[in-house]
């Protein structure tokens, strides 16, 4: 009897452990969504221009559109972005805004909490460049191909 347990609990913690191994994979991969205002002509955008937008490197995209990067403050959504486009971890990243900061070379992102407050701040924002999760609705601005 107390086999049977022992492998009816070890078969339940291998399904949820799989379980959350796959949403997490899924999140991670993300299917991110880069969002940008309307006012941004460029349709796509190389991932060395975003990496250099977001760590403040540059202000315009190669076709020459100003662009100002909005963060996530955090998630699986941003997570995977910083990790994916920045190969940086959030703590890092963080770390790298306040250096910037500190040595008066850049400011710190604007940092929103969800996909919703990113796209509604995009859709109002002059040159904003941000970043969602695929499946939401970015009603208001432009979706960019990262190539």
């Amino acid at each position: 009897m107390k086999k049977e347990i022992t492998m009816k609990h070890l078969r339940l913690f291998l399904l949820v452990t799989s379980m959350i191994t796959f949403a997490s994979m899924a999140a991670r991969a993300g299917d991110i969504k880069v969002i940008a205002n309307s006012s941004v002509t460029a349709s796509s955008v190389s991932a060395d221009d975003l990496k250099s937008v977001f760590l403040e490197d540059k202000t315009s995209l190669s076709d020459g559109s100003h662009v100002a990067p909005v963060i996530q403050k955090g998630g699986a959504v941003h997570d995977a972005f910083v990790k994916k486009y920045l190969g940086k971890s959030d703590d890092a990243l963080q770390t790298y805004y306040r250096s910037l900061v500190f040595s008066g070379k850049g400011s710190m992102p604007k940092a929103l909490a969800s996909d919703d407050e990113v796209v509604a701040y995009v859709a109002k924002t002059k040159g904003a460049i941000g970043y969602v999760s695929a499946g939401t609705s970015a009603t208001g601005v432009k979706a960019l191909e990262v190539i």
